[in-house]
């Protein structure tokens, strides 16, 4: 409260408000480097599956060679949908985005779960398993319906990353284009107190149950301030068309102070320790697919906006070039984003539960003050 003015000090967008402590992931300054449990992504990116990396962000260290494979085969056994959440999805609207279908799916799972009441610690792990074998399921099959095509069954032999492109694209790829994802689902995977996790965190602080959690996590990823901005990304270098226009199309952009999506970013102010490695891959994926255009374009993009406005690339930036080179719809790019974050969500909604107080902040009043209910003749 200020002395001399009488009113608090308000941070809007709750900037620089320590909320709470966490132990599951942190940006570290003297790196730059975003570490899971002590782990630079970059790292594990290169070193780990997105299976073992799920495994360290819900039980704090990386898994040996036996527990990874319990891992596996117990979440790859869960990868079914029922029959009553398939019926349902072939009701979604045809032209409805992904993101609430994936959204109501989950909360449609939330009501059919036979833990659904039960917030124990354990419970809870089980659900959290549940939800990232089913949620690639659900996207696929919503997908499949709004096109007018029938499911594909999971098949439990696959990897996750295999898993994802049989059920969307009904086919695996080779291993440049699953390591490419994989890659992209571990850097996805968690980003300490970003807007949908501490929604997640927030709804937790409630007493409410994983489903719940989670459903109000992926309604706050979709906005395009957060999750969304990987499809905005796609959407904005087809307008740009290729690296000739790249110059001219951004000069445009800064005449008008428009926005430029997939720069800059809350936490990082000398670049997003994640976008090297995502820009690697995305690399190989255009050499993969024998089409350039989109990272030239984007390589213009990046030097200018550095060279003039000193602002760096996020993450979804080169995410939104490499998910549309894999075959994804841009569409589906958020949903992706989904099928990764549920580990970090799932593990806040674990860590809050652990040690909870409702999360209920103040607000400063600066409405009218109280006044009487004038007569109707009087309005």
């Amino acid at each position: 409260m200020s002395e001399s003015t009488g009113k608090p000090t308000i941070y809007k967008g709750l900037v620089g408000v320590y909320a709470d402590v966490s132990a599951i992931s942190k940006v570290m300054p003297e790196t730059n480097s975003l570490t899971y449990r002590g782990y630079a992504v970059q790292d594990l990116a290169e070193n780990c599956s997105f299976e073992e990396v799920a495994y360290l962000l819900w039980e704090g260290e990386l898994p040996n060679a036996a527990q990874l494979a319990a891992f596996k085969a117990e979440t790859a056994a869960e990868r079914e949908i029922s029959p009553a959440l398939h019926r349902v999805i072939r009701e979604f609207p045809k032209d409805g985005h992904p993101m609430d279908a994936i959204r109501t799916a989950v909360s449609f799972m939330g009501m059919e779960d036979p833990e659904t009441a039960d917030v124990s610690d354990a419970a809870q792990r089980r659900k959290a398993k549940r939800l990232f074998a089913k949620i690639p399921t659900a996207i696929a099959a919503a997908y499949r319906a709004s096109k007018g095509l029938e499911p594909l069954r999971p098949d439990p032999s696959h990897s996750f990353a295999e898993n994802v492109f049989h059920l969307i694209q009904g086919k695996v790829p080779q291993p440049e284009v699953l390591k490419a994802f994989d890659v992209s689902m571990i850097l996805y995977a968690e980003h300490t107190f970003n807007a949908s996790t501490y929604t997640a965190r927030l709804v937790t602080s409630s007493g409410a149950e994983m489903h719940g959690a989670i459903t109000a996590g992926i309604a706050s990823l979709k906005g395009p301030l957060h999750g969304g901005a990987n499809e905005a990304v796609m959407h904005m270098l087809k307008e740009v068309g290729g690296p000739e226009q790249a110059e001219e199309w951004l000069s445009t952009r800064f005449d008008h102070k428009a926005l430029v999506m997939g720069f800059g970013h809350r936490v990082y102010k000398s670049g997003d320790s994640r976008v090297p490695t995502m820009t690697k891959y995305a690399e190989k994926m255009a050499e993969v697919v024998g089409d350039r255009r989109w990272m030239e374009t984007s390589r213009v993009l990046a030097a200018k906006m550095l060279r003039e406005k000193n602002i760096h690339p996020n993450l979804d930036f080169p995410a939104g070039p490499a998910y549309y080179l894999m075959g994804f719809e841009i569409p589906l790019f958020t949903p992706l984003f989904v099928a990764a974050r549920i580990t970090g969500w799932a593990s806040h909604v674990l860590e809050q539960a652990a040690d909870n107080r409702l999360i209920r902040p103040l607000s400063w009043y600066t409405g009218l003050e109280q006044r009487p209910v004038p007569p109707m003749s009087a309005r």
